[in-house]
């Protein structure tokens, strides 16, 4: 059993502390300022780098508006999978920041520069990365609310354990292409004549020998057929934090898809936490909601109740006359708020049970009230 770590994937529009009916503009601001605050050139907190790349996602979605659509129905896993170079492409880092510039690690690296071009001197090298996974974890509202360790299991495309992912049979190794000497890439030279004289024309493909891996496998592992992936089951524990929300998704990084191609870096997993049905409480947020069913004599005359709540149930007061959906608080009863010190509230409907059958004897008091109330 492996216990991975998680880190938390926080709302986008919590993100950039802007509401959910944020206009272009509201988002876009409070980008750009967010952006000015954690750039790692500017801001040398440990974690200015990790802050700055979720605050550039979050800009990324929601400012795009078909990705910021899909994200409101279908949140996270509308764009799980994307590329980062695709996700952040439509971005225009000049106009935002009206080309300041940052020496990053001795690199000038522009705002307005494309993140393909080196942005904040990230480049995507070598075989491409493995797809993310999302899965969905259901905890009891008492995990909510204690926070702990749970397992995941789940399928994924792993690389091979008996060839280590190379796709080569154990004991034997891949070759280096000696048609591409190992970049993938067949390059072919030419020259035209043109008014202005002789040019030379360099084109670029794919090596047809190795198909692009770079590498040729003269015994394929047995396992696997020489893709060096395969299907298995997997079991993970993962530490729901205090107060986790409703839809939060946990990231596992590594635990994704395996790359595609041999030597690339596998998708990150991320958990996605639903909480479970619980006869005695509706979640809202961190508050509980219950409805208790009081009888008309109750309603009248008052009465006390026990109510349950997370820890232990408690007596509640109701007080005489009370009004059909009534709503009493019960201060600090509900659920843990994430990454704060306070309590949600438990709140109690009371709806008024009016009995559909009586007794006779019953029904002999309710027409003695109803002459006493036909009085004038």
């Amino acid at each position: 059993m492996t216990i991975a770590t998680t880190t938390v994937q926080r709302d986008y529009y919590e993100v950039l502390g802007v509401p959910r009916d944020a206009s272009a503009k509201q988002i876009k601001d409070a980008f750009r300022s967010l952006a000015l605050q954690f750039h790692p050139d500017r801001n040398k907190a440990p974690d200015a780098q990790e802050k700055f790349k979720e605050i550039e996602a979050a800009y990324a979605v929601l400012s795009d508006p078909a990705k910021r659509r899909d994200y409101d129905e279908h949140g996270f896993a509308s764009v799980a999978g994307i590329p980062e170079e695709e996700l952040l492409r439509h971005i225009n880092f000049g106009d935002l920041f009206g080309g300041l510039n940052f020496d990053f690690g001795g690199l000038r690296a522009g705002f307005g520069e494309s993140l393909l071009d080196g942005f904040f001197g990230r480049r995507r090298t070598g075989p491409p990365r493995g797809e993310n996974i999302e899965v969905e974890l259901e905890v009891a509202l008492s995990r909510v609310a204690s926070g702990g360790e749970e397992q995941v299991r789940y399928a994924r495309v792993a690389p091979c354990a008996a060839c280590k992912g190379s796709g080569a049979k154990p004991g034997t190794q891949p070759r280096t292409c000696p048609d591409c000497q190992g970049s993938g890439r067949k390059v072919t030279q030419s020259r035209r004549r043109q008014d202005r004289g002789e040019v030379r024309v360099q084109s670029i493909s794919v090596c047809p020998t190795c198909d692009g891996r770079g590498s040729l496998i003269d015994h394929p592992c047995p396992q696997c057929r020489g893709s060096g992936r395969a299907t298995r089951e997997e079991t993970l524990t993962v530490v729901v934090p205090i107060g986790v929300e409703d839809g939060m998704a946990l990231r596992v990084p590594g635990h994704g898809l395996a790359a595609p191609e041999p030597g690339g870096v596998a998708g990150d997993l991320f958990v996605v936490v639903r909480s479970l049905p619980d006869p005695r409480f509706e979640r809202a947020g961190a508050d509980l909601w219950r409805t208790e069913p009081i009888s008309i004599p109750e309603a009248v005359l008052g009465a006390t109740r026990r109510v349950p709540t997370l820890d232990a149930a408690v007596e509640v007061r109701i007080p005489p006359g009370t009004q059909p959906d009534t709503v009493l608080r019960l201060g600090g009863r509900g659920l843990p708020e994430f990454g704060g010190g306070r309590h949600g509230n438990l709140y109690v409907r009371l709806r008024l049970d009016v009995p559909q059958h009586l007794s006779a004897q019953q029904r002999e008091l309710y027409e003695q009230l109803q002459r006493f109330e036909a009085k004038p």
